[in-house]
């Protein structure tokens, strides 16, 4: 993955993106040597979403299949959960 260091950012701008971006579909942004950031393409970001998106749902999909599930009101929900948010 291309690297460009927040020095290089400040002094030659955001047409470091378009050069680091040509060749990659990503690029990390190191600040004091580690990496911090990473810019890509808005359609690449779109595309990694929509994964994550998927996957939650598979997630949720299976819980419902597997009964893992719960029908409460606001209140039992609360009440359900309030001890474990105690320890």
């Amino acid at each position: 993955m291309y690297s460009i260091t927040a020095n290089d950012l400040k002094t030659k701008g955001a047409a470091l993106f378009s050069k680091a971006l040509s060749n990659e579909l990503e690029v990390t942004i190191t600040v004091r040597g580690k990496p911090t950031y990473v810019i890509m393409p808005i359609e690449q970001y779109h595309h990694y979403r929509e994964s994550e998106l998927l996957a939650a749902l598979a997630e949720t999909q299976a819980d419902i299949a597997g009964g893992r599930i719960f029908k409460d009101t606001v209140a039992e929900h609360i009440k359900r959960v309030k001890p474990a948010c105690l320890h």
